[in-house]
């Protein structure tokens, strides 16, 4: 008689949960993206053992000792960098990074910068709260300009670096945006990033409790949600507000979107624009939109898969597994000995 085992059981979000105390301010915007990121998981009964996250410096750089996976807290700016070897090293490992603004597009633009074009194939986190937190509230690279902090009790003069086209110009085959408070949209999106082969590169509007409190909240309150936000459907019309008859149609001269009523001033339903995340000149357009004029684009921008870095690295390097097994011989061999 053939005895079947049980079907294991399907993991669970605290099942990615390690024991350490989880240590932002009350009120942090991480916590959310932390349940989302262990949700995720858990939905994708992703091996603990198989993932590993790497970050940098900064609040958001808390994150490898929370999750019960592989992490390494590494030096700021330089997680993207040590991620890439670690991809090298490791083809098959799931590589989440996770970085805040400035760790990401100050100290680490460069790095960040040749993650993406290289198109190493992980998942890129970038949490956004448009401040430095960790170091007290200094304006960050994507603080708008006129922040008033203690670095800046004039006003910054500076204008902000937008991450999504920013991510775009660096070559970026996929890019997203999401907020914190959005647990179902983000757990679509991180699963979206996931699936894809390539850098994954995924900016999440962060809020920062303590010292830049509500900086999105012409975008991400539920009173304004609808017509500050339009959300991003491939093949779909690109339509938002209240009524959902506010839409997205192109203007030729110059070229750029614009902001139509259906039923206003002759504009019908196919008028309007659909999404195609392959087409690169759509999602710049869709990644630097802001308000007031225009809703700000959420979901995925952009995806459209390119031959990554590490595989190409592997076609091109086919004896590499034997040379690696070669030095591990050499490094066992001779005078060695155990320290108990």
């Amino acid at each position: 008689m053939t005895v079947q085992k049980p079907a294991p059981a399907a993991r669970s979000p605290k099942d990615y949960a390690s024991d350490q105390e989880v240590r932002w301010c009350p009120g942090c915007g991480d916590y959310a993206i932390l349940k989302a990121i262990q949700k995720t998981l858990a939905d994708l009964d992703a091996p603990p053992e198989n993932t590993a996250f790497i970050s940098g410096i900064g609040c958001a750089a808390r994150f490898p000792y929370y999750m019960e996976t592989y992490g390494f807290h590494t030096i700021h700016g330089r997680a993207a960098a040590i991620a890439t070897g670690t991809k090298l090293a490791n083809p098959d490992l799931d590589i989440w990074v996770v970085g805040g603004d400035g760790d990401s597009l100050s100290i680490g633009g460069n790095h960040l910068m040749h993650l993406l074009r290289r198109n190493v194939n992980l998942q890129y986190l970038l949490f956004n709260n448009e401040i430095y937190g960790l170091t007290k509230g200094q304006y960050s690279p994507t603080s708008h300009a006129g922040t008033r902090t203690p670095s800046s009790p004039g006003g910054s003069l500076e204008q902000p670096v937008h991450a999504a086209p920013f991510a775009l110009g660096c070559g970026a085959r996929f890019v997203a945006r999401c907020g914190d408070v959005q647990q179902k949209d983000l757990v679509v999106v991180l699963k979206r990033a996931r699936a894809h082969t390539g850098t994954s590169f995924v900016e999440i509007l962060q809020n920062c409790i303590v010292y830049n409190d509500g900086v999105f909240g012409h975008i991400m309150d539920k009173s304004v949600a609808a017509e500050a936000q339009i959300h991003l459907t491939h093949g779909e019309p690109l339509l938002f507000g209240e009524n959902g008859n506010k839409g997205l149609r192109l203007r030729t001269s110059p070229l750029s979107l614009e902001v139509v009523t259906i039923g206003e001033g002759g504009v019908r339903e196919e008028d309007i624009l659909r999404h195609d995340e392959t087409d690169l000149t759509l999602a710049t357009m869709l990644a630097r939109m802001e308000g007031p004029d225009y809703p700000v684009a959420m979901g995925v921008i952009y995806c459209d898969p390119a031959p990554s870095y590490d595989q190409q690295f592997k076609d091109a390097h086919p004896l590499r597994p034997q040379s690696r097994k070669a030095l591990q011989d050499a490094l066992k061999s001779g005078y060695i000995w155990t320290v108990e």
